[in-house]
């Protein structure tokens, strides 16, 4: 029977990192207030096509003006961190 592999991990094992961006805005009834909203998702450093993707649509298609965006980037799986086993060990 095979195994399902997730979307996370094959992401990961593609060089995509967990991303959080903490972003500012100005609330629209009172742009003088500004509002956190956290985003989290896999992501590619340094270029970002998710969180740019994000920021699009938000431009777009949201009333409250970005005032500013903070961006946090972990590789949770790098290549270093994998190895060859030359053999099976059977635990009881």
């Amino acid at each position: 029977m095979a195994t399902a592999i997730s979307r996370e991990f094959r992401l990961q094992m593609d060089g995509y990192g967990l991303t959080t961006a903490e972003i500012h805005y100005h609330l629209p009834d009172y742009p003088s207030l500004l509002q956190l909203y956290v985003w989290q998702d896999y992501d590619l450093a340094p270029g970002f096509p998710e969180l740019r993707d994000f920021l699009v649509f938000w431009e777009r298609e949201l009333a409250g003006a970005l005032h500013s965006v903070r961006v946090a980037h972990h590789r949770l799986i790098r290549p270093s961190e994998w190895r060859a086993v030359d053999g099976i060990i059977a635990i009881h």
